[in-house]
């Protein structure tokens, strides 16, 4: 895996691909955690469990998101598509990757934010992490509609994203899909 970490003409290195692929696992960690939580009574140690996850992983992946900006500056340029795609669809392909990293960090944010507002802690893998603001029950409750309200428009973009993705491997039959699939082992 090591050897094959940065992006190449036809597709995008070893770390890009693990990052990507995580990054989704981590959005479904979140999104789940938050709607499994209505299934249990307010107060229990189910539900609380499952919003302590929330913040844990929806944390988890404002870091990996700087880890993946990191990334994608040190793999090189992007793999090219092929055969290309009209010009439209590439400047919307980009304003959709700059709608996916703007949500993947403010999403967080906002959700620390929120937390810091209403005087919670900020739990992190066993860490406490600082309030960003002071307690201010107004501001908190501001805070949190926004933050649901991206939460719901963020449904919206991965799953644009992943019908394009679709789109593209089965309808266009180019190698956008391809170029972020894991590589597949060489027979022996």
């Amino acid at each position: 895996m090591a050897k094959h970490w940065k992006n190449t003409a036809d597709r995008y290195g070893s770390l890009s691909i693990a990052m990507h692929w995580l990054m989704l696992l981590l959005l479904i960690g979140v999104y789940a955690c938050i709607n499994l939580r209505e299934l249990f009574p307010r107060g229990s140690d189910l539900r609380d469990g499952l919003k302590t996850w929330h913040f844990m992983l929806g944390l988890a992946v404002l870091a990996l998101v700087v880890v993946r900006l990191a990334l994608r500056w040190a793999a090189g340029a992007q793999p090219g598509i092929q055969p290309p795609p009209p010009h439209w669809q590439q400047r919307l392909a980009g304003l959709m990757h700059l709608a996916l990293y703007l949500f993947m960090i403010a999403m967080p944010l906002l959700g620390w934010l929120t937390l810091s507002a209403a005087g919670k802690p900020i739990p992190f893998f066993g860490l406490s992490l600082p309030a960003l603001v002071g307690a201010d029950e107004a501001l908190a409750g501001t805070f949190k509609e926004i933050h649901e309200t991206i939460g719901t428009i963020g449904y919206y973009l991965i799953g644009l994203h992943a019908a394009a993705a679709l789109f593209h491997h089965y309808v266009a039959r180019d190698n956008t899909l391809r170029r972020m699939l894991p590589r597949r082992k060489a027979p022996a």
